[in-house]
């Protein structure tokens, strides 16, 4: 049976190190938008109404979505449009994500992860530059339509830190990248609410962010360009072989003895559950606090970041210590007393105590699932099964 030479200490810090950097660099990209949203939308909707378009993709959007609302026994308030309006676009982007993330996931374990990784940022500056010139909804959409079609960066991150793991360092190397998401929550938002507030261009007021995104997006196309290697095992393997024998030898994928000890039918079903309650949740943040308190782009900003901060201690610290299973129950149960808490809000003290409990399960359960999943999947097919999981949680 052919095995799999383990990766040196090395080498693994070097590519751990490429990996932090670079999603660093694309979270706090990907977390410009998320404060924006509300006042971004309520942009594109008074644009239409000022030129008077009756048939535009945003009119006809508007209208799906009162049509949904008057389907209820009891009408809802007009006010809850753009409320309304960011749920629909949220659920379009994680469509999206869904139906592209198991794609990604096989393209990576046949042609190797720096390369799908490489395409998937392309499709991401084109996602952004698209947002940048964005001065219609119609062009805003298609920016969020690529971007969900694209965004792989996560999941081949995943099977990056997967390939290059044991099963002992699986915990504290999904950690490192719960930690990225921590970190680029706590400065990502109110960046994005700063950067909003410069207004370089008349016609799309959100420019400067959306510029200042596509910057780092290009900055972190060319480090993985140049920093990246291959870790898919098969075709890592092949080249070392090929190296020492001075010849160029075809990939072929070692005999597996992997041996399961969870169902990914169980793991990804467990994933879909709780993020059908979480996501929708966390993507509302904005919009919730935006109808209940009035908050701004940059009060929403110092929000999420609170949060960030309070993952990116506790990723830091707890989480790459804790077993996997363990990871995912803690979080469970600070969610749902989150959700009691947010049912119950009447002042923005318990909002914020229900945010540092939101923040306990950003840095707990999608690591702990991701490790566990990554432990049951074999060496050439990482990105298919981890593509898979990501998929049922979109």
């Amino acid at each position: 049976m052919s095995t799999i030479a383990p990766v040196t200490p090395e080498r693994r810090r070097q590519i751990l190190r490429v990996l932090f950097v670079s999603l660093l660099l694309d979270l706090i990209s990907f977390t410009f938008i998320l404060p924006l949203f509300p006042k971004l939308l309520e942009f594109y909707r008074n644009v239409e109404a000022e030129q008077g378009a009756s048939n535009s993709l945003l009119s006809r959007t508007l209208l799906g979505l009162n049509a949904y609302k008057n389907a209820f026994a009891r009408p809802i308030n007009d006010r809850y449009d753009i409320v309304l309006l960011g749920g629909a676009m949220g659920s379009l982007f994680s469509f999206l994500q869904a139906v592209a993330s198991p794609v990604i996931g096989r393209l990576s374990d046949r042609h190797g992860r720096r390369t799908a990784l490489l395409w998937s940022m392309a499709g991401n500056l084109l996602s952004v530059a698209l947002w940048v010139v964005a001065v219609d909804f119609r062009t805003f959409v298609a920016s969020r339509v690529v971007g969900g079609l694209s965004e792989g960066n996560i999941q081949l991150a995943t099977s990056i830190a997967t390939d290059i793991s044991d099963e002992k360092s699986r915990g504290s190397t999904m950690a490192l990248i719960g930690v990225c998401f921590s970190i680029a929550f706590t400065f990502g938002p109110a960046l994005g609410a700063t950067l909003a507030s410069v207004n370089s261009i008349a016609a799309n007021p959100f420019a400067t962010a959306a510029g200042f995104s596509l910057f780092l997006i290009v900055v972190e196309t060319i480090y993985l360009y140049r920093y990246l290697p291959e870790t898919l095992p098969s075709m890592s393997e092949s080249a070392s072989s090929a190296r020492g024998n001075g010849k160029q030898t075809k990939a072929t994928a070692p005999a597996s003895s992997h041996v399961r000890a969870n169902s990914h039918l169980l793991l990804n079903l467990t994933h879909l559950l709780f993020i059908l309650f979480f996501s929708g949740m966390e993507f509302s943040f904005p919009f919730m606090t935006y109808d209940l308190f009035s908050y701004g782009a940059s009060q929403s900003g110092r929000l999420l970041g609170f949060i960030g901060l309070i993952a990116t201690i506790l990723e830091g610290s707890l989480t790459r210590r804790l077993p996997s299973l363990r990871m995912v129950q803690l979080g469970v149960t600070s969610c749902a007393v989150s959700f009691f808490l947010l049912g119950r809000m009447q002042s923005e003290g318990m909002l914020y105590l229900a945010a540092a409990l939101l923040a306990v399960t950003n840095a707990t359960v999608v690591t702990g699932l991701k490790s566990l999943s990554s432990l049951e999947a074999g060496p050439n097919e990482r990105g298919e099964k981890l593509g898979n999981h990501r998929s049922w949680g979109m």
